[in-house]
């Protein structure tokens, strides 16, 4: 046989070898014996496989094709649902060479035999739930596609990668895969595209990476990856795609990117590099999109950028660039997104930016820009969002503005804007989203007719508004709606009971007078409700008792009169109350949000409360006199009652305190006197000293003794004075999340705490397979303890550390914890070191407290959410995980940072999954007295379990 040509000849001696190889190759079942074995390892929830039979040709079976000679050759079940373990037999299938599995629900390893399909060139086994190490290198001799990503493979990437030579697409991304990137991979030197993002890979990006010279497209995203972008890149002229997102990378952007003149797409964000932007990038004629974001880049924007004339999307937000907006800008065509928020830019906007552009998300809030909005912004008609918050803008709102119908969010906050509000500006069609708080705009809005369909969100806040309030704002979506802060006057109109969607409503510091409508109770969706600061008169309606979500209510600074409500006391809901600075009198109700009321949202009020008033503040209620025969007869049979009952008590605690008084033993084991002291009874019959000290675990030991199985802790430490008083108010505690202490032991050499025995696992070894329902569970759970140890024990207990080692899951799912030592008498002097999940102001003050006990919960929930702990070694540019999940909760979407098992759960638990990222960050904040008490954190975890919507009350964090 003669070659006529060098690529022809290499060809036919390839289908040559391939031929004889799978004449050698020894195949002891047919193809339809192969596919009908591969059939019974999987489930078919679908029936996709129902003609799969031996009477019917199996070139006729459902997701089978084959080629001329009848032969097996594409097997095509993509997205049929099916499960199982994937059959070996299918890669024994002589002629097969595509194979086409993905977004199925297939588990289990990948058959070893992965190399024996010798004819293979296409596998795609993506979207599945395959786990297990990687199928390792082989010279599958076609093999041209294999695409594994989004699975749950582990393991390092073997060095025999480098076998896959004829390889064009290789895609591993989306897996838990570790280690480096092995320099083998640059063997495979027909490689076009190369994803091995989403993973936990570490080390460098190998320099070998530009000896792939048919590299088209670079996905390395959501990795570990440290050190700088190898010069490497830029040799490899034939990308047109590089994602480095989401990695530790350091260093400059190299200059040798400038030699890429074929990339359309650079995207290097959320990572840690440093210096300007390198000139040579804007010689990039192809470009498209380029995305430098959240690094530390500085220096100015160059006016070059106009050489980039196809760019549609600049993001260079969150950077230390300088100086001022290119008006080179201006003349990109083609430019649609424009993000350059949180840097130090100084000067006007480009005055003709928008006019020559399409664009349709303007972002430059946060910076140090002057001078006026550019009437042209919205000239191409299609303006969804412009952003330009906390700047320094002056002049008024540009009339533009009013006929850019396109317009769907709008943030104009915290400028110097002025001037009045046009009538078309507030007819805009499809905006929902309305921020225009902190100018000084001025005139009244109640002599405009408002028609803002789809409104669900409109900030006045801070400004010099003036007039009566307008009875609608066109919008029945409204959610949140802010006056706050301006020369409002008249009275609150009862035509706000038609904002059904209503969750926050803010009026204070205004001049609002007249009474409070009964007609906002029909607002069922509120949240939170600001009248302060006003003249408003009247009473508390009672209805607003009934408002079953209501979580913040604050009246202060009014003129309302009259008695609180009883009944609004029992709003469950209601975690938060200020009523200070009016005319109330009376009894101040003594359940719910009242009865730890701060004394400073009660003072300057004529009330009285019950007991002593310490919270409060108040004096006590005087009791009405008594004088009748009857009352005084009731009185004295109900006195004898309680004597009695109450002796009958002394008696079965004198016996109680017989069986469990403190002892003094002398062990038979170790010859040392020990003192002993039991708080369950039954433990005192049944456990002896020397069965505790026959534990021979120093820490932790379960033993069962005498039918009774403890859990014991051995404190090596010199035991304080107050050891016996801390330890018997401990042992006193019977709550069903909190793990009973049933003895403790003392001797000059150390201590023994004895707990109850839970079965169950620590909640670190199981939280990660936990469903949503379970982990909701367990953070309930433990919040009702600290409530309990906070509010319910006097002097109030501390749990010290609240971390998943701390929690125990027992087999009913409900979360039990343990006592760290600390609270016990010892501090991190006596040595005991306090993790990360207690407040950071412990190492200050050298002891916990209460908010010290939220910290850690706030921290816990965050690891219940996201997967991620305090000790984790990287937050992308974020200094802790604090910061990092106040990033991801404000700016990204919630697939980005969830726990991928929940994700599924995420679906119809969107809403419950924020509320509870909420709670945690309000729990952490850096300042101990912003954080929640128990008591406010189990209202609110209880509350959106059983609804949709809940909160603590406080303004969440917003999001661009």
């Amino acid at each position: 046989m003669a070659c006529t040509g060098s690529k022809s000849c290499v060809k036919s001696i390839m289908f040559l070898i391939v031929f004889v190889l799978l004449s050698m190759q020894q195949c002891k079942c047919s193809e339809l014996e192969l596919l009908l074995l591969m059939k019974t390892s999987m489930k078919d929830p679908l029936g996709s496989l129902h003609d799969w039979i031996s009477s019917q040709s199996l070139c006729h079976w459902n997701g089978v094709v084959c080629d001329d000679l009848s032969h097996v050759a594409k097997i095509e079940l993509s997205g049929k649902n099916l499960s199982g373990k994937l059959s070996e037999t299918i890669f024994n299938l002589p002629y097969v060479e595509s194979i086409d599995l993905s977004n199925n629900q297939l588990s289990g390893e990948i058959p070893i035999n992965f190399s024996s399909c010798l004819a293979l060139r296409f596998l795609n086994l993506s979207n599945n739930n395959f786990t297990g190490p990687l199928p390792q290198g082989s010279r599958i001799p076609l093999l041209e596609t294999l695409d594994l990503s989004n699975n749950m493979i582990s393991g390092k990437i073997h060095e025999s990668v480098g076998l896959f030579s004829r390889l064009k697409v290789l895609d591993f991304g989306g897996n838990v895969l570790v280690g480096s990137i092995p320099k083998s991979i640059a063997n495979i030197s027909s490689l076009e595209f190369l994803t091995l993002a989403s993973n936990q890979l570490i080390g460098e990006i190998p320099r070998e990476i530009g000896l792939m010279k048919n590299l088209k497209l670079i996905y390395l995203g959501y990795n570990n990856f440290s050190g700088g972008i190898p010069e490497e890149i830029g040799e490899l002229t034939s990308l047109y795609h590089v994602d480095l997102v989401h990695n530790n990378l350091t260093g400059e952007i190299p200059s040798s990117l400038g030699n890429l003149t074929n990339l359309q797409y650079l995207f290097l964000y959320i990572n840690k590099l440093t210096g300007p932007i390198p000139r040579s990038l804007f010689n990039l004629k192809k470009m498209v999109s380029l995305d430098l974001s959240d690094n530390f880049l500085s220096g100015e924007i160059s006016e070059l950028i106009s050489q980039l004339e196809k760019l549609e999307v600049l993001q260079l937000f969150s950077n230390n660039f300088a100086g001022r907006i290119p008006n080179a800008l201006t003349f990109l065509p083609n430019l649609q997104v424009l993000q350059l928020w949180s840097n130090k830019l100084s000067g006007e906007i480009p005055k003709d930016l928008g006019k020559y552009n399409n664009l349709t998300i303007l972002d430059l809030s946060t910076n140090n820009l002057t001078g006026k909005i550019p009437y042209s912004i919205c000239y191409s008609g299609n303006l969804l969002k412009l952003i330009l918050f906390s700047n320094s803008l002056v002049g008024e709102i540009p009339v533009s503005l009013s006929h850019c119908k396109s317009l769907q969010r709008v943030r104009l906050q915290n400028n110097h804007l002025t001037g009045e509000l046009s009538l078309e500006f507030t007819k805009l069609p499809l905006v929902y989203f309305l921020d225009i708080s902190g100018n000084n705009l001025f005139g009244s809005i109640s002599e405009r007719k408002w028609d803002m369909p789809k409104l669900q969100m409109l900030n006045l806040a801070r400004n010099k508004f003036l007039g009566t309030l307008p009875d609608s704002f066109g919008s029945k979506n409204l959610e949140n709606l802010d006056l706050s802060e301006n020369d409002f006057y008249g009275t609150i109109p009862k035509n706000f009971r038609q904002l059904s969607e209503l969750m926050e409503l803010k009026l204070r510091s205004n001049k609002l007078s007249g009474e409070i409508p009964d007609e906002l109770s029909s607002c069922k969706k509120l949240v939170s409700l600001d009248l302060s600061h006003n003249q408003l008169s009247g009473q508390i309606p009672t209805c607003l008792s009934e408002m079953p979500v209501l979580s913040l209510l604050d009246l202060s600074m009014n003129q309302l009169s009259g008695e609180i409500p009883p009944n609004l006391g029992k709003v469950e809901s209601l975690v938060l109350v200020n009523i200070s600075y009016n005319h109330f009198h009376g009894n101040l109700p003594s359940t719910g949000a009242f009865l730890a009321i701060n004394s400073s949202a009660v003072v300057g009020n004529q009330l009285c409360g019950r007991g002593d008033g310490i919270t409060s503040g108040l004096p006590p209620c005087k009791s009405l006199e008594k004088s009748s025969i009857w009352w005084f007869f009731l009185t004295c049979l109900l006195g004898i009652l309680v004597l009695l009952a109450f002796s009958a008590l002394v008696v079965v605690f004198i016996q109680r305190r017989r069986e469990l008084k403190l002892k003094k033993v002398e062990s038979a084991q170790d010859g040392n006197n020990w003192e002993i002291q039991f708080f369950d009874s039954k433990a005192s019959k049944s456990i002896t000293l020397d069965d505790i000290l026959g534990i021979g675990v120093p820490y932790k030991g379960f033993s069962e003794i005498s039918n009774t199985q403890v859990f014991v802790k051995r404190l090596n430490v010199d035991i304080p004075k107050s050891f016996w008083t801390n330890i018997h108010e401990l042992g006193n505690i019977r709550h069903p999340n909190v793990v009973k202490i049933m003895a403790a032991c003392k001797s000059e050499k150390g201590g023994i705490v004895v707990y109850e025995y839970v079965e169950g696992k620590d909640l670190s070894e199981v939280i990660r397979v936990m469903s949503w329902e379970h982990r909701q569970k367990v953070a309930i759970g433990i919040a009702r303890a600290l409530k309990y140890l906070h509010c319910s024990c006097s002097p109030s207990i501390f749990a010290g550390e609240i971390s998943p080692r701390k929690v125990i899951v027992d087999g009913k799912d409900e979360a039990r914890l343990r006592l760290s030592l600390p609270t016990m008498g010892f501090t991190s002097s006596k040595g005991f070191s306090f993790t990360a999940y207690v407040g950071p102001e412990i190492a200050e003050y050298n002891g916990i407290s209460e908010k010290s006990d939220i910290y850690g919960f706030g921290l816990l929930l965050i690891e219940l959410l996201t997967g991620r702990n305090p000790s984790d070694a990287e937050f992308g540019k974020r200094e802790s995980i604090i910061d990092w999940a106040r990033y991801c909760y404000s700016e990204c979407h919630l697939d980005t940072w969830v726990e991928p098992i929940m994700k599924s759960d995420a679906v119809n638990n969107q809403n419950k999954m924020v509320e509870m990222m909420n709670v945690a960050l309000q729990c952490t904040a850096s300042e101990p007295p912003a954080r929640p008490c128990a008591s406010d954190v189990v209202k609110t975890l209880d509350c959106f379990v059983r609804s949709n919507s809940c909160g603590l009350g406080l303004k969440r964090c917003s999001s661009v």
